[in-house]
């Protein structure tokens, strides 16, 4: 299921959501130029990699300093593949907006950047031995999730649901389309828990932990009411 559009219309210009969208951008375009050794040791650098914190010595040994606690920040601007952008840059761009709206640009920012900070955190503490890089804006993104799924249950979201090679487009109450989201992620952690030989290939906790920061902490950023937005027809 991918989301096209939401209902709820955005009285201000997002300028953060933009100029995060651009920096994304703009560090995938220029790791597609570095060389191949020259782009793994910034993955390793500005990713974060749990084992490198929770081990000093494979860190050393990787030639990385564990006390460069600046990969917990960094994470969120790298991506590791252009489905993997494309995807949080479509999430970012439809559910953002409204949530920056509510909170003003300054807010959202420091929302947006807590909500980050907490999901990179998360993914930290449940999987530390982890040796694998953790990359991408979903844990961030996750945040504004849990603030948009409180804020506007009553929106719709327009989502595209290809078969075969026929597009098909269903609108859906946006409660239920984060809600099977949060469902899809919380199945994922628990097949990983539960079957020791599951390769985590996503930040799944990352996911869960910034949905549930978003969720939690969005009401002390918001500056406006939800009440005085007018929703969009979906016809």
């Amino acid at each position: 299921m991918i989301p096209i559009r939401d209902s709820i219309p955005c009285n201000i210009k997002p300028y953060v959501t933009w100029g995060i969208m651009a920096i994304c951008i703009a560090v995938y375009v220029a790791m597609l130029f570095m060389p191949d050794e020259m782009g793994q040791h910034f993955v390793y650098m500005y990713g974060m990699v749990p084992i490198r914190y929770s081990n000093p010595d494979w860190a050393y040994s990787f030639g990385l300093p564990p006390d460069h606690y600046l990969s917990f920040f960094t994470n969120m601007f790298l991506h590791g593949g252009f489905l993997h952008l494309l995807m949080n840059m479509v999430f970012l761009w439809i559910f953002a907006d409204n949530i920056e709206d509510l909170m003003g640009h300054k807010r959202f920012a420091a929302f947006y950047v807590l909500c980050g900070l907490l999901a990179t955190y998360a993914q930290w503490y449940f999987y530390p031995k982890m040796a694998v890089p953790v990359v991408g804006a979903s844990g961030a993104i996750a945040g504004v999730l849990g603030a948009y799924f409180f804020r506007f249950p009553q929106a719709t979201v327009v989502i595209l649901v290809p078969i075969l090679f026929y597009p098909l487009f269903f609108h859906v109450p946006a409660i239920a389309f984060l809600g099977f989201w949060v469902i899809i992620q919380i199945g994922d952690v628990f097949t990983a828990a539960v079957l020791d030989n599951v390769a985590v290939d996503s930040a799944w906790w990352a996911h869960l932990g910034g949905f549930v920061a978003g969720a939690l902490l969005h009401p002390f950023f918001i500056e406006k009411k939800p009440a005085a937005y007018q929703f969009q027809s979906d016809e």
